[in-house]
């Protein structure tokens, strides 16, 4: 827990002062939200370890859960720029990105082209039901998510820092979408979902806004302190049997591979690929500094894995007519895959894996 002598063992000052300012953060952070949000803790956590990891989040919901007010809330929660994009058919990248347009200098008479920024130009985006556009549209955010710039013409128009996209999308209502390409989902740190309140949570929705009500949002962090702390993330530790761990998670999702178990070749047909253990890694850092911890377990590898992998997973169609999921694929891989180095390296099935 914070505050005890081996916590920041090894830190300089400046570290160590950071790490203490990351579990303050963290708690001021969810008593703003808490001012607006009910409930909601998981995907709250989520949703700050992919930001201290400067990763994207892609949240699915049915409609109602606030899934917008608290992606704004946040945003002004870190005193952030905030821009909330409504995906629809019509929606052209342009609209996005933004466009160059030509202008006329009234005092040269000459004419200028001049570039107007979209509402890509932001800290935090919200990419309201993304499903719902074209791919051309969709794809207009993959150079921004990965690059954090926009090219327009032969010009590069470098993006806020940090840089972080939310996107939704609703699971019930899928006539007339778009589902997002394999290739696009990947660039998502997490898929996120948003469930339906417990009853006394409920109750509190009801109760407070049915009622006159007014919040406080204070800033709690600057897009400096963000900064900040997403370096500190990448300096957290990770022993190899960790690295091993997570390698050998999303290794097992590979159909044809030394190692890999039957049940995943009759399921899938197609697997995760290196992202899944870039960001198993970078957010097993974040959540162990936020839970006060300077050194990453296999616990916090197997926390993640499920809002990591449940996008990079593609279900066979035999899997999906019989109604699986890939989150069940995941429980299984995990309660399958030793913690224990030395149960790791010695089992038969896993040093296929790891030769291969």
């Amino acid at each position: 827990m914070p505050g005890s002598g081996d916590d920041t063992a090894g830190y300089s000052p400046s570290q160590s002062a950071a790490f203490y300012r990351l579990q303050e953060a963290r708690g001021r952070i969810i008593e703003q939200l808490s001012q607006v949000i009910v409930g909601q803790s998981q995907v709250i956590d989520e949703l700050l370890i992919s930001l201290f990891s400067r990763g994207h989040c892609l949240l699915e919901g049915v409609p109602g859960l606030a899934k917008t007010l608290m992606i704004s809330t946040l945003a002004r929660t870190l005193n952030l720029t905030f821009s909330r994009i409504q995906f629809t058919p019509d929606l052209m990248p342009a609209d996005i990105t933004g466009t160059e347009i030509i202008e006329e200098n009234r005092s040269t008479g000459s004419r200028e082209r001049r570039f107007l920024e979209g509402p890509v130009f932001s800290h935090i985006i919200l990419a309201d039901e993304i499903n719902r556009t074209p791919p051309k549209t969709q794809a207009a955010l993959l150079e921004a998510m990965q690059e954090r710039q926009v090219t327009v013409g032969r010009v590069r128009h470098r993006l806020a820092d940090p840089f972080f996209v939310l996107a939704t999308q609703n699971p019930i209502e899928q006539e007339g979408t778009y589902p997002l390409p394999e290739a696009q989902q990947d660039r998502f740190m997490f898929k996120v979902f948003v469930k339906y309140p417990t009853f006394e949570e409920e109750f509190e929705v009801a109760r407070r806004t049915t009622a006159v009500q007014a919040d406080d949002i204070q800033p709690v962090l600057s897009d400096e302190d963000i900064l900040d702390l997403q370096r500190m993330v990448r300096e957290v530790p990770v022993t190899d049997h960790v690295i091993r761990y997570a390698l050998s998670l999303v290794r097992q999702t590979r159909i044809g591979y030394p190692g890999t178990p039957e049940f995943v070749d009759e399921t899938l047909a197609w697997g995760a690929g290196p992202r899944a253990v870039q960001y198993l890694i970078l957010g097993g850092k974040a959540r162990a500094l936020l839970q006060g911890r300077t050194h990453v377990s296999t616990e916090d590898i197997q926390a993640l894995a499920k809002p990591v992998l449940r996008h990079r997973l593609v279900l066979n169609f035999a899997a999906e007519s019989e109604g699986k999921t890939p989150d069940e694929l995941v429980d299984r891989l995990v309660s399958m895959t030793p913690t224990k180095e030395d149960e790791l390296t010695k089992d038969a099935r896993f040093q296929k894996i790891f030769a291969s």
